[in-house]
């Protein structure tokens, strides 16, 4: 069975490879160091956002922002 932070990469892994790059708080990076931010800040809280391009409406960006406390 699969944890968390192994369904995480496996999800961000095949993302990478249809094309779509990841960020992390504005800074490209691998699936691998997104997994391991996410799954080990588990107190900080990490807005996803989807960005597609203009044309065809493809998913072509992946972030992943750090919300800071209020």
């Amino acid at each position: 069975m699969f944890t968390e932070r192994n369904q995480l990469y496996i999800e961000l892994q095949a993302a990478v490879e249809q094309g779509i790059v990841l960020f992390l708080d504005g800074d490209p990076c691998s699936p691998a160091y997104v997994t391991h931010t996410l799954c080990a800040n588990e107190d900080a809280c990490y807005m996803r956002d989807y960005v597609f391009d203009e044309k065809g409406g493809k998913l072509k960006e992946l972030r992943f922002d750090r919300l800071s406390s209020m």
